[in-house]
């Protein structure tokens, strides 16, 4: 995504996104306005289920916004929540009904991931929520886990065989660091230097 288009206005923007939405199947509302919701994929697929009536149901994926995770369409600090459900499976069901439910992993998905870290982070605000999913049936979490610099705060096992692992994180707050972005230090500089009854003699920094 271009420079231009994540430098958009994000005040229209809700404060949760879900950053690889699929069919939005663990949403109570899947149609929340309070998310934004984010997939590569347009489709719709009938899938086999002899527990609905006709033993069929649809698979439908329809994002607010059609993009790859590694390539967010959003500014820098936009979103209070971030949800970040990527595929887990790299062998089972590929060209199956979990492969399309689900999506699979291909080529060098390690990298994908960690760039889908980045990016989610990138559109997160300071001190904003990240609830990363990941299903343990193949990969092990550490191995995910270990794809980012950040640190996990805490995380719940889910599922009949407790494989499926919910992970929470923050985004930290450089200016409650201490490390202030340069980007701030300048503005909070050159404020001070405008301020200064001896303006004249203080040169900005750029």
């Amino acid at each position: 995504m271009d420079n231009l288009q994540k430098n958009m206005d994000n005040t229209t923007l809700p404060p949760v996104l879900d950053a690889c939405c699929g069919s939005r199947m663990f949403w109570f509302d899947r149609k929340d306005s309070r998310a934004t919701f984010v997939d590569k994929r347009r489709e719709r697929h009938t899938l086999p289920d002899i527990s609905s009536k006709g033993g069929s149901r649809e698979l439908v994926i329809d994002p607010d916004h059609l993009a790859d995770f590694t390539d967010l369409p959003f500014p820098d600090n936009t979103f209070a929540l971030v949800v970040f459900d990527p595929p887990h499976f790299e062998r089972n069901g590929a060209t199956g009904w979990v492969g399309l439910k689900y999506g699979t992993l291909k080529g060098d998905w390690q990298t994908m991931l960690h760039d889908g870290f980045a990016e989610c982070f990138r559109v997160l605000r300071p001190d904003g929520v990240l609830i990363f999913k990941w299903c343990a049936d193949e990969i092990p979490v550490s191995r995910i886990l270990a794809l980012t610099p950040e640190r996990p705060l805490f995380g719940h096992k889910s599922g009949k065989q407790q494989k499926t692992h919910w992970v929470t994180f923050m985004k930290p707050n450089a200016m409650l660091s201490g490390k202030p972005p340069h980007d701030e230090l300048r503005l909070h500089a050159n404020r001070l230097a405008a301020a200064c009854p001896f303006k004249q003699l203080v040169r900005p920094i750029i």
